[in-house]
């Protein structure tokens, strides 16, 4: 009872803003993660790396006096070269998506620590600078980065009912027939990782700028986020969807997937769950919603159910 007490709903309710503000940011983070997870079939963990990068180019063209919008616009070019870096080591020699996305990944360490100085962090202060976002405006930044959501996901699914994005989802779906058709698939597996990286460095510039300050090691663990918010949004969507889920409401429920997995984190901050466990809790969360859709399509396809079926079918004639 003592423990219930503690428990202040106040509390969890002024953190509610916050929890969105951050979900849409790491949502759009998870949209670049959705592009080579899902359409592209490929696993990437450069991520973890881009997402700094994105961070720490913002934040050093920022406080080394350029616009900010010329900041996220470099950290976007920052990411795509990540991105391009990841797939000329898998297309051009041969190295296995995951072992080239670490590859990258590690190169990206050093990298980001070259950008921001030798220092592990730099600060960004909302005072100096004319920031887009501040997490001092928590109202402002839920704006902010809805705007930046609308805008992408109308981008990227125009982009990807293009002739050349459909190409890029052709070779996610199936290489050999692509490639059969003609398609370049080298070509559309380094466009595909250029586009994803940017995403997730322009969401690393928008973190920056929500916490900042930008920190070298603020991607790690990002790719788990991104998942996280892929398989919760597509979780959702189709448990409220179902068949109706076209390609514009997968994007949707993207960004809705890191709203709920930040509004998830933040009821267990507020149950007062150890904070050093927060990982732990990640990967459970992550867990749980990967085996829903497993558990669901398993118990639809058991041979219990389908004895059952016929059963009651017969049943049904006899009775006629």
């Amino acid at each position: 009872m003592n423990y219930f007490a503690t428990l202040n709903p106040v509390a969890f309710t002024n953190a509610l803003p916050g929890n969105i503000a951050q979900g849409l940011i790491w949502g759009i983070m998870a949209l670049g993660v959705y592009i080579t997870f899902r359409l592209l079939d490929f696993a990437d963990l450069t991520v973890d790396g881009s997402f700094a990068t994105g961070g720490a180019v913002t934040v050093m063209m920022t406080i080394n006096g350029y616009n900010i919008w010329v900041s996220l616009l470099c950290a976007c070019i920052a990411g795509l070269l990540a991105g391009l870096c990841t797939g000329l080591l898998h297309t051009k020699l041969g190295i296995p998506p995951i072992l080239a996305g670490i590859l990258t990944q590690i190169a990206l360490y050093s990298i980001n620590l070259n950008i921001m100085q030798r220092h592990a962090n730099q600060a960004l202060s909302a005072d100096k600078y004319n920031l887009v976002l501040s997490s001092r405006n928590l109202t402002h930044a839920i704006i902010v980065g809805v705007i930046f959501s609308v805008v992408i996901i109308a981008v990227l699914y125009w982009y990807f009912g293009t002739e050349q994005g459909s190409a890029i989802r052709a070779t996610g779906c199936n290489p050999a027939m692509s490639k059969a058709q003609g398609i370049n698939i080298d070509n559309m597996k380094l466009i595909g990782l250029a586009l994803s990286n940017a995403i997730v460095a322009l969401s690393g510039g928008l973190l920056s700028q929500y916490s900042g300050f930008s920190d070298v090691n603020m991607g790690r663990g990002g790719i788990v986020i991104g998942l996280a918010a892929v398989i919760i949004g597509e979780v959702l969507g189709d448990a409220l969807l179902g068949k109706h889920m076209n390609f514009m409401g997968k994007l949707i429920f993207v960004i809705f997937g890191g709203i709920v997995y930040y509004i998830v984190i933040g009821i267990v901050l507020w149950l007062q769950m150890p904070s050093d466990d927060l990982k732990l809790f990640t990967a459970i969360i992550v867990a749980i919603f990967l085996a829903v859709p497993y558990l669901k399509g398993k118990s639809k396809a058991s041979f219990k159910k389908a004895g059952k079926r016929s059963a009651t079918a017969l049943n049904a004639k006899e009775g006629k």
